[in-house]
């Protein structure tokens, strides 16, 4: 239990708050995209470690989404 003790304050703060923003922007970006109810747990699951919720966001919920707009495009393109 001592290494805890033994971090300095400011390392801790400086976690907090990319824990936050990450859960924050997981949230909001997930709100926008219309993920609805499981924007809640995006937002959750950003605050409690980093960098695993945002990377399984951007491959499971970013990158399908504009696999999804390149294709309206090229439909769009092709007609």
């Amino acid at each position: 239990m001592k290494e805890l003790q033994e971090i300095p304050v400011w390392l801790w703060m400086l976690l907090a708050a990319v824990l936050l923003l990450q859960g924050t922007w997981l949230f909001r970006d997930a709100q926008d995209r219309g993920k609805g109810k499981s924007a809640w747990l995006w937002g959750i699951w950003g605050l409690t470690g980093a960098p695993a919720p945002t990377v399984c966001y951007l491959l499971f919920v970013v990158r399908p989404d504009r696999r999804k707009q390149k294709a309206a495009a090229n439909r769009s393109c092709k007609e």
